[in-house]
This record gives structure tokens, C-alpha cells and sequence, in this order.
């Protein structure tokens, strides 16, 4: 089972890598939030749709603080070290206590394809989930015409499991997913 940390099981404490800063977001970041979601090349392959004003920016940060204070699973706000411009999220979708298992899901600004920074992200995510909170399996899923996101998900060790038929409906029709995981002893064996 996920062992609870100091500060509640979702605390989302502020990590780091080479050049991210995953913390929590705060209303101050929705300009930020709002200028890489309104494009909808970024939106196409997520369940939201492209945001039209800054006022969806705010009221998904509220969410994700409201979700912070009840402890329950969110996402942190993925920040450029270098302009501390926050250009994405990453974090917890689903959570199975039954199972020990849970799904992460992530967005990136669009400039900001193809740079590393989503597999940097990811793995800080996989090593924290694994290490702090002691889950056993990680998963993620991937519409299959966005191929880029399963090449992420390949570079920090995740194994493809299959296709999910039409598991999903996104934008006003049903989608196939691929499923990739990575389990706790798999990622204990690599380091």
C-alpha cells in the first residue's frame, strides 16, 4: 500500500530535475497554465478542450487546490528553471489502494516539444511515486495517434501492455489508448 508521508499520501511536495521544477500550482500561474492551453495542438490528445480564456485557467487551479487540501490525487505544475514559467503539468489521475497501483498523466506547452522535458519530468514523477510513496505499479495510457507520448513513456522504462479498444471518448469520438506500466521491481532492478 502507498505509505503515507508526512504531509497526507497526495502531498505533492516540490521536486526537481536538471531543469524542472515540479511544485504545486498557485492562481499565480494562470497566465502561464492559460497560454499553453488554449492551443489546441496541445489539447488534442488530452480530455479537456482547448481553453478560450483565462478565467478555465483559473478555475482548473482552483480544482487542483481544492484537490491539494483534501489530499487527494493532482497534478504538480511542471516550471522551466531557466524562466520560471510553468509549461505544463504532471501528476496523479487515478489512484487503486486495493491494488497499490496508480495512473499518472502529464500535459507540455507546445513549444516545448521534443527537448527532453516530459521524459525528465516523468521519471522525477516515477522514481518519487516508487521511492516516497511505495506503490507497486505505475501506468499510463496514450491515444495511438500520438506515438510521441508512448516514446516518453518507453525512455523511462515503462513497458507497453497492449491496446485498449476504444477505451476512451475524447472529442466527440472513441478513442483507442495504449497502456504502458512499469512495476516496483522492475525499476528497483535498473538502478
Amino acid at each position: 500500500m502507498f505509505s503515507r508521508n508526512l504531509h497526507g499520501l497526495f502531498s505533492m511536495p516540490t521536486l526537481e530535475t536538471k531543469r524542472l521544477v515540479l511544485r504545486r500550482m498557485t492562481m499565480r500561474d494562470a497566465q502561464d497554465v492559460f497560454e499553453y492551453s488554449r492551443d489546441a495542438e496541445v489539447a488534442r490528445h488530452v480530455l479537456w478542450t482547448a481553453q478560450r480564456e483565462i478565467g478555465e485557467a483559473r478555475d482548473y487551479i482552483r480544482y487542483m487546490l481544492k484537490r491539494y487540501r483534501a489530499d487527494e490525487p493532482s497534478s504538480w505544475g511542471i516550471e522551466e528553471k531557466a524562466t520560471g514559467r510553468l509549461i505544463g503539468t504532471i501528476g496523479y489521475m487515478h489512484y487503486d489502494p486495493d491494488n497499490n497501483s496508480c495512473e499518472v498523466g502529464y500535459s507540455l506547452a507546445h513549444w516545448a516539444w521534443n527537448r527532453g522535458y516530459m521524459t525528465e519530468a516523468l521519471q522525477k514523477v516515477i522514481d518519487y511515486s516508487f521511492d516516497a510513496m511505495d506503490v507497486n505499479r505505475i501506468e499510463a495510457q496514450h491515444e495511438l495517434d500520438n506515438p510521441a507520448s508512448g516514446r516518453v513513456m518507453e525512455k523511462c522504462g515503462m513497458k507497453r501492455e497492449g491496446v485498449l479498444r476504444e477505451r476512451l471518448y475524447n472529442k466527440g469520438k472513441y478513442v483507442d489508448v495504449a497502456l504502458y506500466a512499469v512495476l516496483k521491481r522492475e525499476w528497483a532492478g535498473a538502478e
